[in-house]
C-alpha cells in the first residue's frame, strides 16, 4: 500500500511501501536478485522513517489523501470522523497517533487499548450492513475478506487496507500510512520516532544472539514464523537464526513445519505463545523432542500471544521479550 498527496514525504513513503511489499510477496531464498531489492527496500524504508523521526512529515490534516491500496486507490475527502477498525493491529495504532477520538467501533478481537469501543464486529467474516450500521467516514482492516472493500465502496464507505507488514521498516510505513490518512501526521511521526527510539535500544541491549537457532512455534501443527514476518525480522535483527526459513520458499512468513524437520534443525530456543493449550512442559515431552537442545536445556518460553502477533506501538514490549528470552539460553550462541 502507498499514498499518494501533494507532500515531499508521500512519494517516499509510497516507494518505500511498494518496495517492501514487493519484497514480501516474491521472496526467494536462493535469488540474490530478489535479496538485492529487499535490501533497496529496506534502505528506503529506513531512510523514510529518518525522515519521520526528524518531524519532516509536513502537511499535517490537509485533505484530501488518496491512498492506493492493493484494491485501487481510495481517497478520503476530509479528515475522518468516524473510524471503525477491523484490526487489531490498527486499533492499536490509531490510539497511538491519536486518532483514538475518531474511532467509533472496532471488532471483537481488538481488546487493546482498554478505552477501544470493542463490538461484535468481525474481521474475518465481516457484516457490512453491521459495518455500515455505524456510519464509518472510513473502514480500516487488514486484509480484504469476503469483498469488503468493494461492498463498501458501494457504499461511498471509503477503505484503507493495513496490512500486516513483513519487516519491522515496512511497519513504520504502515504506521505512518495510517497517520496521513487520519490527519495525524505529527503526532504519528512522533510516535514512530519514540518507538523506533524504543526498538533500537534493545537490539542494542543484547547482542548475544548471533547464530542463536530459534523456532517461533505458533500452534501444535508447527505452523512457525519465518524471517518473512515481522516477528522473524526481530529475531532477524538480534542475528539469531530462524529454522523456518527453509520451510518458507513461498515467502508466505507462516509457514507450517514437520516434526521432522523441527528435531533435525536442533533449535536451541523454542518461543511458544499463551494462546495455545498446552505449556512448556507439554512441548518438552513430545515423543522425540528430547533430542532438541532447547529442550534438554530449559530453553522453552511462553511469549503474550497478542503482543507477538500484533504490529503496533507495542514492538518495544516484543523486541525486549525476545531480548530477555535469548538472553537466558544455557548454552552459547552457534553451540
Amino acid at each position: 500500500m502507498h499514498l499518494r498527496q501533494p507532500l515531499p514525504l508521500v512519494g517516499a513513503l509510497a516507494l518505500g511501501l511498494t518496495l517492501a511489499a514487493c519484497g514480501g510477496g516474491s521472496t526467494d531464498s536462493d535469488s540474490a536478485d530478489t535479496a538485492s531489492e529487499q535490501e533497496s527496500a529496506s534502505d528506503e524504508a529506513s531512510d523514510d522513517a529518518a525522515m519521520t523521526s526528524e518531524g519532516e512529515m509536513a502537511g499535517s490534516g490537509d485533505f484530501p489523501v488518496t491512498v492506493d491500496t492493493a484494491a485501487g486507490e481510495v481517497t478520503i475527502e476530509e479528515q475522518p470522523q468516524r473510524i471503525v477498525s477491523l484490526s487489531p493491529s490498527a486499533t492499536e495504532i490509531l490510539f497511538a497517533i491519536g486518532a483514538g477520538d475518531q474511532v467509533v467501533a472496532v471488532d471483537s478481537f481488538s481488546t487493546y487499548p482498554e478505552e477501544a469501543p470493542t463490538t461484535d464486529l468481525s474481521g474475518f467474516e465481516p457484516n457490512v450492513e453491521a459495518i455500515a450500521g455505524y456510519e464509518p467516514d472510513l473502514v480500516v482492516i487488514s486484509g480484504d475478506m469476503n469483498d469488503l472493500t468493494a461492498s463498501l465502496t458501494e457504499l461511498d464507505i471509503p477503505v484503507v487496507d493495513n496490512a500486516a507488514p513483513t519487516t519491522i521498516e515496512a511497519g513504520w510505513d504502515g504506521m505512518a500510512a495510517l497517520g496521513l490518512a487520519t490527519g495525524h501526521v505529527d503526532e504519528t511521526a512522533d510516535t514512530i520516532a519514540d518507538l523506533r527510539q524504543q526498538v533500537d535500544d534493545a537490539f542494542a541491549s543484547f547482542d548475544g544472539a548471533e547464530g542463536l537457532r530459534v523456532y517461533h512455534e505458533l500452534d501444535d501443527t508447527y505452523f512457525s514464523a519465518s524471517s518473512n514476518s515481522f516477528i522473524g525480522d526481530v529475531y532477524s535483527q538480534f542475528g539469531a537464526v530462524n529454522i523456518a526459513d527453509e520451510a518458507d520458499a513461498d515467502g508466505t512468513g507462516y509457514p507450517q513445519l514437520t516434526e521432522e524437520a523441527i528435531i533435525e534443525a536442533d533449535p536451541q530456543l523454542i518461543v511458544i505463545t499463551d494462546q495455545v493449550s498446552y505449556t512448556a512442559e507439554d512441548v518438552a515431552e513430545r515423543p522425540g523432542w528430547s533430542e532438541i537442545s532447547a529442550v534438554q536445556n530449559g530453553n522453552i518460553v511462553t511469549v503474550n500471544a497478542d503482543i507477538s502477533s500484533r504490529w503496533g506501538p507495542r514492538l518495544p514490549e516484543l523486541v525486549t521479550t525476545l531480548a530477555d528470552a535469548m538472553s537466558q539460553v544455557s548454552v552459547p550462541a552457534g553451540g
